[in-house]
């Protein structure tokens, strides 16, 4: 069956339902429509991880950015999906100067970065960099579902998401649309992130959302100097927090100037010459979260799949 007036993808649309005169969906056959897509493109993705936080200025997009950049690095097939649709920082961190394209069927081709990473975000799509993104909540969530149902990712190994923090329309959108996602819960170790923070957990865990683990980032400060460790925004509450919760600590990230110059210059701390601290901590991290992600019943899930 042809595809009605109202869509651009003739061959997944399959409705049967009677339609008005004037030859569209309804609204409820336009979403049934866009979960089909989500579904394909989703099943051409083997490990889908949302990065999230309660607490703004953790560091979430650089955990994010260094994440995906370290496991493309490692060969993985990798995108990178930016779901802050007020606050885009992806494509800074990267210094991604490509932009999205049309692909030949009517979707969309993420802005390549290498050749195993390639990225969509909000700040993609904007001529004025500086120009504020207007848009309350039914507007946001139908951008993040044209993200995750029109963008023709290809096969991936892991579509790394970065979240805004909280837990309002962003990531409930995403949950929502792909339950099976891998959540990455990014905090730093003072109290006044750590509130916050517990009220993440409660929300994945409210949701059924699986976890993934718990981030330290800003944990301790290497001095550039003496090469000792100085606990400056303390350490050691995100690893307490993920042992109150019986969830996972996937790692510590220390405070390190070398990642603050690099995020200017925007270029990965993991892809910098220097063998600095931040640099091994992300590094590992990647490692961490490939190994957990793969030990994952969601894994398991894929794989039998994939073979039936």
């Amino acid at each position: 069956m042809s595809s009605c007036s109202s869509c651009s993808s003739s061959g997944i649309c399959h409705s049967s339902t009677t339609r008005g005169g004037d030859g569209k969906c309804s609204p409820n056959d336009l979403f049934a429509l866009q979960d089909k897509k989500i579904a394909m493109t989703c099943g051409n993705i083997r490990y889908k991880i949302l990065v999230t936080s309660g607490k703004g200025g953790v560091g979430k997009s650089s955990i994010t950015v260094n994440l995906a950049v370290s496991l493309a690095e490692q060969g993985y097939k990798v995108g990178i999906l930016d779901v802050d649709i007020h606050g885009p920082s992806v494509p800074h961190l990267l210094g991604l100067t490509s932009t999205i394209e049309a692909s030949p069927d009517g979707g969309l081709l993420p802005a390549p970065y290498t050749d195993n990473l390639s990225v969509i975000s909000m700040d993609t799509l904007l001529k004025d960099k500086d120009q504020p993104v207007l848009w309350r909540g039914t507007k946001k969530g139908q951008a993040i579902r044209e993200f995750m149902s029109d963008v023709r990712w290809g096969v991936l190994d892991f579509l790394v998401i970065d979240s805004p923090p909280g837990t309002g329309d962003e990531p409930m959108t995403v949950l929502e649309s792909i339950p099976e996602a891998l959540c990455v819960v990014v905090t730093t170790p003072q109290e006044v992130s750590l509130v916050d923070v517990r009220k993440t957990v409660n929300f994945l865990s409210t949701v059924h959302a699986s976890t993934l683990g718990i981030v330290e980032n800003m944990s301790g400060l290497i001095c550039p100097h003496c090469h000792q460790e100085i606990d400056l925004f303390k350490k050691g509450g995100g690893e307490a927090l993920a042992k109150q919760y019986g969830i996972p600590f996937l790692g510590a990230i220390p405070i390190d100037p070398a990642s603050v110059v690099a995020s200017d210059r925007g270029v990965p701390v993991v892809l910098l010459d220097e063998d600095v601290p931040s640099k091994r901590a992300l590094k590992k991290l990647a490692s961490t979260v490939a190994t957990s992600a793969s030990n994952s019943l969601e894994a398991i899930s894929y794989m039998g799949s994939r073979s039936a």
